[in-house]
């Protein structure tokens, strides 16, 4: 590595980052019924699923390969990026070749792989599904109900830090102490490296959903990550905990004392679509945003008495 990151780390040179992991087999359940006979990841935002969302701020940041990993009743995703000409014909045959082209876009944006978690054992577990397909080489992985807009994608901010580095990196972002049980907490100490200032800490502990009183701080993972292929020895080594689901985070313990791992705190602004309210949330923010929509949504909500 170019620069000293008080990490002993890999030696070799640092592999470009290519490819990227979006763990797509849960139930759904919190959606229910909505999810019972279509899955969670298809649910739209404004006008499209939330997946493509996701898809898009990989092909943003340059990702090359989308491996989506998914389950039982989970066809409709692999449909949505597959081809479709009968649906282009009709189109075109109709005048709206504008429509045409953007069906045929989301097929072409990137090529996209399929594998199958075939029980749900946990978001650790999902990943390590995805071994085969990843190999030995840097990959990001996404949550696809965690929505972050914007020109400059976290992931590939991510992305800038691990090549850059040579260390895995996950974003991080502040959330109120007393939420803190929502999430994954990480403390970590300022490293700062060049370009990423005071954004970057090393982190030294990882602790899943604690309690405000004991969280080791309001830093919360925010569903990015880029991590090294060293990933999957270390979640082959997980022992399943609650519900006999492997973790992530128990992974990322191991990996950030063996090899280092980096907490960064991202530029931008996260919607967690994960339960009905912040689906509504995101709904909201994301329809204001949108270009086509937000003037006459923003005005009708302007004009509602609540």
């Amino acid at each position: 590595m170019s620069q000293s990151t008080g990490f002993t780390g890999n030696p070799s040179p640092i592999k470009k980052v290519r490819k990227a992991v979006l763990p797509a087999a849960g139930l759904g359940t919190r959606f229910l019924p909505a999810t019972k006979a279509q899955p969670k990841e298809m649910l739209n935002v404004v006008d499209k699923p939330q997946i493509q969302y996701v898809v898009e701020e990989c092909v943003a940041s340059g990702i090359e390969h989308v491996i989506i990993v998914t389950g039982k009743g989970k066809n409709s995703i692999e449909d949505h990026f597959d081809y479709n000409p009968t649906l282009e014909r009709f189109l075109e045959e109709k005048g709206r070749s504008d429509q045409a082209e953007m069906v045929r876009h989301i097929s072409d944006m990137v090529q996209v792989s399929y594998t199958r978690q075939k029980e749900p054992l946990g978001l650790g577990h999902a990943v390590l599904v995805a071994k085969d397909l990843v190999g030995d080489e840097p990959f990001a992985v996404l949550l696809g109900d965690v929505l972050i807009p914007g020109e400059n994608p976290a992931t590939e901010q991510l992305i800038r830090v691990y090549e850059a580095t040579g260390i895995g990196a996950i974003a991080v972002e502040e959330v109120p102490r007393e939420k803190t049980h929502l999430y994954g907490i990480v403390a970590g100490d300022p490293a700062p490296q060049g370009q990423f200032g005071e954004r970057l800490l090393r982190i030294r502990e990882l602790v899943e959903k604690p309690k405000p009183a004991e969280a080791p701080s309001n830093l919360s993972i925010t569903g990015r990550y880029v991590l090294p292929p060293a990933i999957f020895e270390c979640l082959e080594r997980t022992k399943p905990g609650a519900g006999g689901e492997i973790q992530l985070t128990d992974a990322l313990k191991l990996l950030a004392k063996e090899q280092g791992l980096w907490a960064y705190i991202y530029e931008g602004i996260s919607y967690d679509a994960g339960d009905k309210l912040g689906f509504l949330i995101a709904t909201v923010e994301l329809a204001l945003q949108n270009k086509e929509l937000g003037e006459p949504f923003r005005s009708y909500l302007k004009g509602r008495k609540f």
